[in-house]
This record gives structure tokens, sequence and C-alpha cells, in this order.
């Protein structure tokens, strides 16, 4: 099963389903670093920057369309200004336009909790807008929030994935709670992904945040890997619902 990855960031949801026994076929990221980060890992896939300048033409067809689309303007803790009026979460659009193009069998979406939360009383929560343009499009869809503490983490990082497919597949997010096996499973592969962002482009890994919180002067030493560790997807959370999905296309 192939994949093209919007919104790629560092490539938690891609490392997470080529884990899951998926193919990458083409990274979409416009920041630099990310980019950079991106390279170092998949070297031989296309690269493409600004989403909004892409045609969809040039990218090659697959089974499956993730991405994480940025969550500033749905977050709980920021202006709110929904995936409607906001410049960020906005781009949600492009990212229904590409998939309307291309007509991948899946649909993969990750954000943050505040998507299901009205961005203002009398309005509707900006799930229901995304779910109801998959449906318009042809795609029938599940949702669930699934915590990363569910898969071993340390940290609760609660995030709300949608599954939305197009050729009657069903059941892909059941109860999010994993059994013992499937959170030892996960438990392995944490110390792993933090070395997917160490020494890339001569950056270096911060092995404690009293390093971070006892340098004063410049750039707090790892503050340049911090912020796109922390707007990445966890891996572990993606590979699992990779393997759901392989699981029912086998």
């Amino acid at each position: 099963m192939t994949f093209g990855s919007l919104f790629a960031g560092i490539g938690g949801m891609d490392l997470g389903l080529e884990r899951a026994g998926m193919v990458c076929k083409w990274q979409v990221e416009i920041d630099p670093f990310c980019q950079k980060i991106l390279t170092k890992h998949w070297p031989e896939v296309p690269k493409y920057g600004d989403i909004k300048k892409l045609d969809g033409r040039e990218l090659e067809r697959v089974d499956l369309i993730c991405g994480g689309f940025p969550c500033q303007d749905v977050s709980l803790a920021g202006a709110r200004r929904g995936i409607g009026d906001g410049t960020r979460s906005g781009l949600y659009v492009e990212m229904l336009r590409l998939v309307n193009l291309l007509r991948p069998r899946f649909v993969l979406m990750e954000n943050v909790p505040g998507l299901l939360v009205p961005t203002s009383p009398g309005e509707s929560a900006a799930i229901g807008r995304v779910l109801g343009d998959l449906a318009e499009s042809g795609y029938d869809a599940q949702w669930q929030s699934l915590p990363a503490s569910t898969f071993g983490a340390y940290h609760e990082r609660d995030r709300v994935f949608i599954v939305a497919y197009s050729d009657g597949h069903h059941d892909f997010m059941p109860k999010r709670e994993a059994n013992f096996g499937e959170i030892r499973f996960y438990l392995t592969k944490w110390d792993s992904w933090d070395k997917h962002m160490a020494g890339s482009d001569g950056f270096q890994k911060v092995d404690t945040y009293t390093e971070i919180l006892r340098d004063f002067h410049g750039i707090p030493s790892g503050m340049d890997r911090l912020r796109r560790l922390g707007n990445a997807i966890v891996p572990q959370v993606a590979e699992w619902i990779g393997r759901r999905i392989m699981e029912r296309c086998s």
C-alpha cells in the first residue's frame, strides 16, 4: 500500500505508516528545517514545499493520503478562528482539494482535541465540517481521540485521528484502549523516535530539560528541534492505525 504525506513535518506520520508496512511516495512540507529531517530519512522520496502552490497533477496517485493540517486556529490555546477563517488551520481546504483530485482509497487526518469543540457559541465544532466535506466527496469516515499515553508514552498528548475510506471498509477506530501486549510493543519504539531527530544537519540531541533551562546565551540548546517534535505526530499511534488499515486490506 502506498501513501503520500501532506504537512509532513519531521515525518512522524510517515514513520508510523512505514512501520505498518506502507510505502511513502511523496512528502509535502514547507518548513526548511523539517525538510532537512525528511531528506535525511527519506532521501529518495520526492518532496514539495508550499501546498498552496501545488497543482496536484505532479503528485503520484497513492492508496492513502495522510496529513495533520495546522492546528493553531482550532486549538483551545489559540484565537480559535476555525478552519474556515483561520490562515493556518484553513489549509485544511488545500488537503481536501488534493484528496478530491487524486481520489485515494483512504484519507488519514490528525488534529488537536479542539477540533471537537465549537469555536464560538452557536457554531458547530470543526470536525462537523470535516466529516461533512468528506461525505460530500464520497468518503465515509470514523474518528477517535487517541492519547500517546495509551501507546506507552509518559505524556498524554491526546489527538483526534480521522480515517476516511471510499470502498466499504469499516471499524478502523474501535475503543482507544490498547491491550498490554500493544503497549509493550510500542514502548520499545520511543527511543528510536527520539533518535529520528538527533544529529540531523549538525543539530544535537538534548538529553535533559535541565540543559535547556540553564542556557542563557543565544538560542537554548535543542530548541531548534523541540518545536518540530512538539508539532509532530506520534508515530506509534500512526503505526497502530496503519496496521489496522493493512489488516483489513489483506
